[in-house]
């Protein structure tokens, strides 16, 4: 049996594209990544972002453990 390829497509073009995908680095698996978002942020307000980062994690934590154990 012979494989067919989409028009205008043939072993060497599948390559090509199978290689692009695995050599992508976790920065751009992010942009994917549709639970992710990425943005720039001045570098003064970094840290205040980190902290309500940690805090949002805490929150939803302490909230998965009340709804465990009423």
């Amino acid at each position: 049996m012979k494989n067919r390829f989409p028009e205008g497509w043939d072993e060497k073009k599948v390559k090509t594209v199978i290689s692009h995908y695995e050599k992508q680095t976790e920065d751009e698996l992010a942009f994917k990544n549709r639970n992710l978002t990425v943005m720039e942020i001045p570098v003064q307000l970094v840290s205040k972002v980190r902290e309500l980062i940690v805090k949002s994690k805490s929150i939803k934590r302490n909230d998965t453990a009340i709804r465990i154990n009423p």
